[in-house]
């Protein structure tokens, strides 16, 4: 079927990323995730202490690290094993009581129905191919009066025609949007911007598969949540000191989409 070999293809890229990205994640140099859309993330969500809690497309879970730390009693799940290697290993050296498990977002996971107060996920449903089916088994596995909460590349402005005006002086000046209602998947390749130049490493392999916003805000309330609160976070005047490309986020295009939804 086309959805299992989409998913074992991502399964192979994230492989494959796992242990660079990993080093560079940990190194500081994803300063969007530090600066940006995690602090954003965070701003969004209620509290968790006490709750127990899953996050969707953990990685090599520094994240799903933080939420722990919060509190909460946290599961990770990620379709690459090599990610959830570097997560356990990690967990084994400085335990938070987290479980990791390799398994897709968007199948059943073999976790129990209703086992979760929460159900969280950074930045990762936009690069499995069934984010239906991912809405299906965050609402499976939520308790009544659960809730999820996501953040996504924002997919009015994050399209695959993206691009920056500029001035004569090379100043940017607009937000090119184009083919936003292409759905055609494809691999993109790229580097963190903060590392090092001088250091060659591979590009990550990336595969991306785009959405409209209605596709994620319908396939949200299709599995039969409530949607409760919509966010299109700009990055802080402080993160756009630190980091002044930022600053592009702020005034000319939207970066990041958070949906929070509950479980009647």
């Amino acid at each position: 079927m086309e959805g299992d070999r989409q998913k074992t293809d991502v399964a192979k890229h994230w492989n494959e990323n796992a242990d660079q990205w990993t080093r560079d994640v940990r190194a500081g140099f994803d300063v969007y995730r530090d600066k940006f859309t995690f602090p954003a993330f965070l701003d969004a969500l209620p509290a968790i202490k006490g709750l127990d809690v899953i996050d969707f497309g953990c990685g090599e879970g520094t994240n799903t690290r933080a939420l722990a730390r919060m509190g909460a009693r946290v599961t990770g799940i990620d379709l690459s094993d090599r990610m959830i290697e570097h997560a356990r290993r990690t967990e084994e050296s400085d335990p938070l009581g987290i479980e990791y498990n390799v398994t897709s977002y968007s199948d059943h996971c073999g976790i129990p129905d209703a086992s979760f107060d929460a159900v969280l996920s950074t930045m990762a449903l936009m690069d499995g191919p069934d984010f239906p089916g991912a809405m299906r088994e965050a609402y499976r596995l939520l308790r009544p009066g659960g809730f999820i909460l996501f953040s996504v590349l924002h997919p009015c402005f994050i399209t695959p025609g993206l691009g920056w005006e500029k001035d004569d002086e090379g100043r940017t000046t607009g937000l090119r949007v184009a083919r936003y209602f292409d759905g055609s998947s494809f691999t993109e390749h790229w580097r963190f911007g903060n590392r090092p130049k001088d250091e060659d490493v591979l590009p990550f392999a990336v595969p991306r598969f785009p959405s409209t916003i209605s596709d994620y805000l319908n396939a949200v309330a299709s599995a039969g949540f409530m949607i409760t609160n919509i966010g299109e976070p700009q990055p802080s005047h402080a993160a756009c000191e630190a980091v002044p490309r930022f600053s592009r986020w702020r005034d000319l295009g939207g970066f990041l989409l958070l949906v929070g939804a509950r479980r009647p």
